[in-house]
């Protein structure tokens, strides 16, 4: 346990070194406590003895170290409203009521990836209460369509499909079978019956049935799978730390569309704070996180950084970005 000082010497440094990305000196922290700097760097010993600072080579100064952020994490961090331009920003957003919710959060990310220089990401999967209501193709050329599906919530996507030189009527014998089959499924559960029912069965009707089944399995199964947008990928670079180009390679890769999935998924309701080691992206990073559930869809939102980073700031963006999320869906 630590006495009253300690703390307020860890979470000055905590916050200087967030801020600034320099060593704190105990002559700071003089000015700022009114003790001697024996008296401080005495503390700051202490402090390291329990492992919550380090103290670097290049400077007399101290930086926190992983048990030092997670230190103040649970302990002493104080969640910072909203300042008042950070607060309008995101209004704006939320107060648009010619925007999808959908649009509300992938804008509302933007906008935080802008404010922090973090990277924001967006983890969603397609509510398992929307049911398919109509799947449609529109021709756009002889060989391209564009396949649009619609569910009862009326949540529409849609994507650009190749069918070659395929007849328009064989393509919309494929249409009509897979709505007289599944129309009525939940989304989530589409992709397994076109593999168990659709599939067997189309040969019957459809003389290029194996090309087109294909083409219309990948738009179900695009559309069912986890999405994922990610904003401010290259924040990175604006880091200080990261000034070894190996290192920020291997990040990068890391935050790739594919990858980043099993990264930031997450299962808990609250916001939580996974800080280098805890989490499964690297060691040198902060990932915050939580849940987020629409009508039409529910999936994961991630705020990525340095360890280095605005705890308290980026808390309460998350938490104010998750509230009005489940207000826009009431």
């Amino acid at each position: 346990m630590l006495t009253k000082r300690q703390n307020d010497i860890l979470k000055i440094i905590v916050l200087e070194y967030i801020k600034l990305a320099k060593p704190v000196s105990s002559n700071l922290i003089c000015d700022t406590l009114n003790c001697s700097s024996a008296t401080i760097r005495a503390e700051m010993a202490t402090l390291e003895d329990y492992g919550l600072l380090e103290k670097t080579h290049t400077s007399s100064g101290r930086v926190p170290s992983e048990e030092g952020y997670r230190y103040y994490v649970d302990n002493l961090m104080e969640l910072k409203k909203m300042s008042a331009e950070d607060m309008l920003k995101l209004q704006i957003i939320f107060h648009n009521n010619q925007l999808e919710i959908s649009d509300c959060l992938k804008k509302s990310l933007e906008i935080v990836s802008e404010l922090t220089n973090y990277t924001s990401i967006k983890l969603g999967v397609t509510s398992h209460e929307n049911t398919l209501k109509e799947f449609n193709v529109v021709p756009l050329d002889d060989r391209n369509m564009i396949a649009i599906v619609i569910t009862d919530k009326g949540h529409v996507e849609h994507k650009t499909i190749d069918v070659g030189n395929i007849d328009i009527e064989e393509v919309k014998k494929t249409v009509n079978l897979i709505n007289n089959m599944i129309i009525g499924t939940p989304i989530d559960e589409v992709s397994a019956k076109l593999e168990y029912e659709v599939k067997p069965i189309i040969g019957k009707y459809v003389k290029e049935h194996e090309r087109l089944y294909n083409v219309f399995y990948d738009v179900f199964n695009n559309f069912t799978n986890k999405n994922v947008d990610i904003v401010g990928k290259k924040n990175i670079l604006n880091q200080p730390e990261f000034n070894n180009i190996d290192k920020v390679k291997e990040i990068l890769e890391k935050l790739d569309d594919e990858k980043i999935v099993d990264l930031v998924e997450e299962k808990d309701n609250d916001i939580k704070i996974y800080i280098g080691k805890e989490n499964n992206l690297d060691d040198d990073m902060t990932v915050i996180k939580t849940k987020y559930k629409t009508p039409l869809e529910e999936g994961t939102i991630a705020i990525v950084g340095p360890k280095r980073m605005e705890y308290d700031r980026v808390v309460t963006m998350l938490d104010y970005i998750k509230s009005n999320l489940e207000k826009q869906g009431e």
